[in-house]
């Protein structure tokens, strides 16, 4: 949302405009395009969702951290909402893992998923709350971008489906708006809140970037 000037009037919406160029990256990134128009391998989707799970399990931690560190009723159901979101992935990622057996229990993370799930964690244990979220909020609406874009590609023997219509799902939409919201009310534009938003979208493109070098090595 932007003012009569043009201004963005929220801070959730004045860090997406600034970090426009990363997301464009993402958007564009040869992994997501593949993604989306069904191209890519199923190997490097196999070794994405094997990162990605293992992702999520640091995410739904620090989610769990930054609610020991809020002091608002309202905030603490909230950060309970977006903790069941998570598991609610880890349900989609089980059921790929058991279509397409990959085995979750034994992941080794890329050092692409080390370095963003250690900034998380760095950022859940030391940081304010404020500077959790803005970590947290890069993923969480970047997917629901990403999932919108890529719904105009979907077609009904798409091999990706289901990742697709999960995050460009309203459930999937109502928690980021959520996540968004409670950035606005806590955080305020400092600098340290800027680049935990703008290292966590660089984090996301590197993400993208792993299972297609891997693959590469092999």
């Amino acid at each position: 949302m932007k003012d009569e000037s043009g201004v963005p009037s929220c801070l959730h919406q004045m860090l997406w405009d600034e970090n426009s160029d990363l997301i464009d990256r993402c958007l564009y990134h040869p992994f997501v395009r593949g993604l989306g128009d069904g191209t890519l391998s199923q190997d490097s989707f196999c070794r994405y969702i094997a990162q990605d799970a293992f992702f999520l399990n640091s995410f739904a931690k620090a989610y769990s951290l930054a609610l020991a560190k809020t002091e608002s009723t309202d905030h603490a159901k909230a950060f309970h909402g977006f903790i069941g979101g998570v598991l609610d992935e880890l349900k989609l990622h089980a059921a790929y893992a058991e279509s397409l057996n990959i085995d979750l229990s034994h992941v080794q993370p890329y050092a692409e998923t080390l370095a963003y799930t250690e900034f998380l964690q760095s950022r859940a244990w030391h940081g304010e709350l404020s500077e959790i979220l803005a970590a947290m909020v890069p993923c969480m609406t970047l997917y629901r971008h990403i999932g919108t874009s890529l719904m105009s590609k979907l077609r009904d023997d798409h091999p990706y489906r289901d990742w697709i219509t999960s995050y460009s799902s309203d459930e999937f939409a109502e928690l980021c708006q959520g996540l968004e919201r409670l950035l606005d009310e806590v955080a305020s534009d400092t600098p340290s809140v800027r680049q935990a938003y703008r290292y966590a979208m660089q984090c996301e493109f590197d993400f993208f970037t792993a299972p297609l070098e891997t693959a590469s090595l092999n």
